[in-house]
């Protein structure tokens, strides 16, 4: 390179290195002691992030002028490392002053500077003259423009939990360079600014920039490890849940059956099905499910129509196609079940396996795809089922039993219910939505509730409701099943994006939300009597919002049986130890029985 064109550089670098030894060791420090705050709090909010990765982007940038963000120092700045300085302090700036900054923004200038500065120095291992650099900075440069570019790609590809993985591994990185900084800085280090020509070190000191960059390559190496695990693992939608070309309008038919045998209890037989039944808005739609019966005996089982817990919003979070189909859903009693001789109908509901949206904790649809699963499994001529049916069902699935009671007389006439079995159902959806801003995970079941309403109705907003620092993360949780890694790690990042849990913008009782959350709150028109089993110490569906909703219920005189449970939570409640499932064994065989319920309200507290 020619003298007039080494000068701005040069002149750049001089400025840097001749300020005094112990401003140099206090940026050295000030850096260290950045990457350290950042390590160790790789999910503070949003705003402390930005201000975070904006000073260390700046800092990098200013260690960069010095021959390399390293620390190293040993060659005189290009034009180059000009440049990635540059790239870095405006990235920096860009950050501090951007107004409105959003997660997957910050993920993106993360990602642009890491992938620049990888290229770099990649593209500067191969070109450096031999005769003024050395083996070791030429390893050193290649190595950790592997890592900026592996930094860079998860950064981009997968935002939302990579800032996390991201904000560790940037600290580190500051750490690293600020460390390189303070040491060469006390053992009276020049720079190469103040030398005629680069020094080759010897010893030990020539390899700690390739040791530091060897340490970053592992570090990206295993963050690349980990995104790969938590994105493993998801469930496949197969070809048995394609829709055919044209739905049949009449609910309850059944499109296809074949076996199944995954988490079948021995002395059953099971297979899984395929059938119609109705949208939101009253379209035909197609739902997936489970028929379990008994192996041996004369068949005519009466039904335990199922309706299961969460399992989450996306396509491949069907039980039927999770590893444990029965207990993901809470149904953990499927052994005790077809030992009484009973059938069990599990619907997937739509959405979930078939094509969505899932209508999450949304009324009618829900309790309509439990009424149908009954339906077309009684075309399923090997199930032999009787005509007798209760139904059960756990939190989302226990406010889809109580429409489907409030449902069948008009919906199904042809599918009568002797009862139905609710379990700490999610029913008074206002009480509920307004418990997930301060309950461990109700950023979860927030996100699958935003997920569903804005999708299925028009006046519901994504963006008016979901907070921007929380958009990403918010969406991401919404395309993952409950069970899967991957949902934790990104809960852990949306509980970084504030000093609470709440995503949302404003108040979700809001209108039009609020509106469409009353909707769907189930009514008082079961037209079969009522069991409602609730855990005195359940977090996710509190005791004092389901008593609200029963005694809502008995006052528009509804037959209503509510049993609570000390010391028992959420999924603990329906677990086989509980003292519940002997209660609503007996409740249903009395049912099948055809003994009469108790009249009126009455509440138990066991």
């Amino acid at each position: 390179m020619s003298e007039p064109a080494r000068r701005g550089p040069w002149l750049l670098q001089r400025w840097v290195a001749r300020l005094p030894r112990w401003v140099h060791l206090i940026l050295g420090t000030a850096v260290l002691v950045l990457g350290a705050v950042v390590l160790v709090r790789p999910t503070t909010s949003l705003g402390e992030l930005a201000l975070l990765f904006g000073a260390g982007l700046i800092l990098i940038g200013i260690l960069e002028f010095e021959g390399g963000a390293d620390g190293a120092g040993r060659e005189p700045a290009s034009r180059g490392h000009v440049a990635v300085a540059a790239l870095w302090i405006g990235a920096g700036v860009l950050v501090l002053v951007w107004p409105g900054l959003t997660v997957r923004a910050l993920s993106v200038v993360v990602a642009a500077g890491l992938l620049a500065n990888g290229l770099f120095s990649l593209v500067t291992a191969f070109s450096r003259d031999t005769s003024t650099s050395t083996s070791d900075s030429r390893l050193a440069s290649g190595l950790l423009g592997i890592a900026g570019i592996a930094f860079g790609l998860l950064a981009l590809l997968w935002p939302d939990i990579t800032m996390l993985v991201v904000a560790v591994v940037f600290g580190a990185r500051l750490m690293i360079a600020g460390a390189l900084e303070v040491w060469h800085t006390l053992r009276g280090r020049r720079s190469a600014a103040q030398r005629p020509r680069p020094a080759r070190a010897t010893g030990s000191r020539r390899w700690v920039r390739t040791i530091a960059a060897l340490v970053v390559v592992l570090l990206a190496g295993g963050a690349a490890a980990l995104s790969a695990a938590l994105r493993g693992g998801s469930p496949v939608v197969d070809e048995f849940y394609a829709a055919p070309r044209v739905v049949p309008d009449q609910p309850g038919e059944l499109i296809r059956a074949e076996p199944f045998t995954r988490g079948v209890p021995a002395g059953a037989e099971a297979w899984r099905i395929l059938y119609t039944t109705t949208n939101a808005d009253g379209s035909a739609a197609v739902s997936s499910g489970i028929v379990v019966v008994p192996a041996a005996g004369d068949g005519d089982w009466p039904v335990i129509d199922w309706a299961h817990g969460t399992t989450g919003f996306a396509q491949q979070c069907a039980p039927s196609l999770l590893p444990e189909p029965f207990e993901s859903g809470a149904m953990f009693v499927l052994g005790e079940v077809i030992a009484r001789g009973w059938a069990l109908v599990a619907t997937d509901y739509i959405g979930l396996g078939t094509t969505g949206p899932h209508p999450y904790l949304v009324g009618e649809p829900s309790g309509r795809a439990a009424l149908d699963a009954v339906r077309a499994a009684r075309r399923l001529e090997d199930a032999r089922l009787g005509a007798q049916t209760v139904v059960w069902g756990h939190s989302q699935g226990g406010g889809a039993a109580l429409w489907a009671g409030a449902l069948a007389s008009d919906y199904a006439p042809d599918v009568p219910l002797d009862g139905v079995a609710a379990f700490a159902p999610a029913a008074d959806l206002e009480g509920l939505v307004e418990e997930f801003a301060g309950m461990t995970g109700g950023s979860v079941f927030a996100s699958f509730v935003i997920a569903a309403y804005s999708q299925l109705y028009d006046d519901v907003s994504f963006d008016r409701y979901v907070r921007p620092g929380a958009e990403v993360a918010v969406r991401e949780i919404s395309t993952r099943c409950l069970a899967e890694p991957s949902t934790a790690m990104t809960v852990l990042t949306v509980l970084g994006m504030g000093s609470d849990p709440n995503v949302f913008a404003v108040d979700p009782l809001s209108d039009p939300l609020g509106t469409r959350l009353r909707q769907n709150t189930p009514p008082p028109t079961s037209s079969a009597p009522l069991l409602i089993g609730q855990g005195a110490d359940d977090t996710l569906i509190p005791r004092d919002v389901q008593d609200r909703f029963v005694h809502e219920l008995c006052r528009a005189g509804a037959q209503v049986d509510y049993r609570s449970f000390a010391g028992r939570g959420h999924v603990p409640l329906v677990e086989p130890d509980s003292p519940l499932v002997p209660e609503v064994l007996a409740w249903t065989a009395a049912r099948f029985a055809g003994e009469p319920a108790k009249p009126g309200c009455t509440a138990t507290a066991r």
